[in-house]
């Protein structure tokens, strides 16, 4: 092995190894209230599930504004050009504000409109409008949160990351206990016990970002008055490259929460076995996600340096570890399969079917790995913004939801087969998307220095 390649794979587990961390905590805090709801029952524990689906619609709205900056700072960090770096991120912030009041307010005002878009049991919508009402108080600080953490990433500052969602979890787990069991003489509120788990959780991560802000980044540190910067130019920039990352994100986002609706109006067994088989995925996925977030910060920080043949080798050696991570994702979810079955209180139609939902699973996060490493890390890193979107308008929304919703609605088939409809569009892209990557036209500069 070459003293480059070492120091590619060097570089590369110093990123990856924290972001799959923090991945697996994200996800550990989404899945501690269906894990301890499972204990409870499975309309409590359908209830929460879908009431979290505003907050994902939320976070993928971030998570796109976030990674349409995270191209240009991550090409602009490659060039070392803080002040452009300090305009992107105070657009983001000032978006990330917006989004975070607005989804607080609807969830506040109409929290029975938002549950009925996911399911028409009428105990299950219940607990999802307690749950909203509840949890609405974490968006504005998860929204600052998640936009202050994804941006200095791209700066290569991963560490602070997955100190912040630990100690979000430990919070998370000790306010779930105490509050939705009533140990320790605090009242047992159930759902609601959840939601404030995952409130305090949230302000825990943002006390934790201002303090380090001030006192520890060494790098970047935000000051209110970078919301004052104004630069045509750059605003552009991070609208045509943000615009269609935010389209992507959305569109997948609600393709996934279109799903879990389709699946949700097939029964509260259906509703809580699909809630269990998303937590197995994203646990699956954590690294994958990890690679593919660090072949942005790496793609992104080459092309900026100047050095597009490097960046083609790097996208090369991030595919064969996107492959390997789906492998060994797929391979801890068919060893958890029959721990889960056994540990959670399920009636045995949701246990039937999660069963066969999780193997399900199995192979869409070996998909699933792929192309996220290709469209999230190398596409994105490269400036290629678009070519996500056209994917998945074309093959989630063309394909699985139109299809799975035919088979729900209007054949009456068994939920395991409209289940089997709906993920099969990570498979399907595998092809058009390896076509893309091997044409190079993800490979552009995107900065104006």
């Amino acid at each position: 092995m070459s003293q480059e390649s070492k120091t590619f794979y060097r570089k590369t587990l110093a990123l990856v190894i924290p972001m799959a961390l923090q991945n697996l905590i994200n996800v550990g805090i989404s899945s501690i209230d269906v894990i301890m709801l499972g204990k409870v029952g499975e309309k409590v524990l359908s209830g929460a599930s879908l009431g979290a689906q505003v907050q994902f619609i939320m976070g993928l709205l971030l998570f796109g504004v976030t990674s349409g900056a995270a191209v240009l700072m991550a090409q602009y960090w490659g060039k070392r050009d803080m002040h452009s770096i300090e305009t992107v991120f105070s657009i983001a912030v000032k978006i990330a504000l917006a989004a975070g009041v607005l989804f607080t307010i609807a969830a506040l005002a109409v929290p029975q409109v938002l549950m009925s878009f996911f399911t028409n049991d009428d105990e299950v919508m219940a607990n999802g409008v307690m749950y909203l009402r509840v949890v609405s108080f974490s968006y504005i600080p998860n929204a600052l949160t998640m936009i202050y953490l994804n941006s200095i990433r791209s700066m290569e500052k991963v560490g602070i990351g997955l100190v912040t969602y630990l100690f979000s979890l430990v919070t998370n787990i000790i306010v779930n206990a105490l509050l939705i069991f009533g140990y320790f003489g605090f009242p047992k509120l159930g759902v609601v016990g959840a939601a404030a788990g995952t409130v305090a959780a949230r302000i825990v991560e943002f006390i934790i970002v201002l303090i380090y802000d001030k006192k520890f980044n060494d790098v970047f540190t935000f000051h209110l008055k970078y919301l004052k910067i104004k630069n045509k130019g750059l605003e552009s920039d991070f609208l045509k490259i943000s615009a269609p990352v935010i389209a992507n994100e959305l569109m997948w986002g609600l393709g996934l929460s279109t799903m879990t609706a389709i699946i949700g109006h097939l029964g509260s067994a259906a509703t809580a076995a699909n809630s269990v088989a998303q937590v197995c995925r994203n646990l699956a996925t954590v690294i994958a996600f990890g690679v593919a977030n660090a072949a942005a910060v790496m793609i992104g920080k080459a092309i900026g340096e100047g050095s597009k043949e490097l960046a083609k080798i790097y996208g090369g050696r991030f595919i064969k570890l996107s492959i390997g991570t789906g492998i060994f994702g797929s391979l801890v979810i068919l060893c958890a399969r029959p721990v889960i079955l056994s540990v959670l209180v399920l009636s045995d139609d949701a246990r039937e079917l999660l069963s066969i939902m999780i193997l399900i699973m199995s192979y869409y996060v070996i998909a699933q790995a792929y192309n996220t490493t290709l469209i999230v890390g190398i596409f994105r890193g490269g400036g290629d913004t678009r070519f996500g979107f056209f994917l998945d308008v074309a093959f989630m929304w063309g394909v699985s939801i139109i299809i799975g919703y035919v088979a729900a609605f209007m054949l009456g088939l068994p939920a395991v087969a409209v289940a089997f409809i709906l993920y099969c569009d990570e498979v399907l892209k595998i092809p058009v998307s390896t076509w893309r990557y091997k044409t190079y036209k993800w490979l552009n500069d995107v900065t104006r220095t």
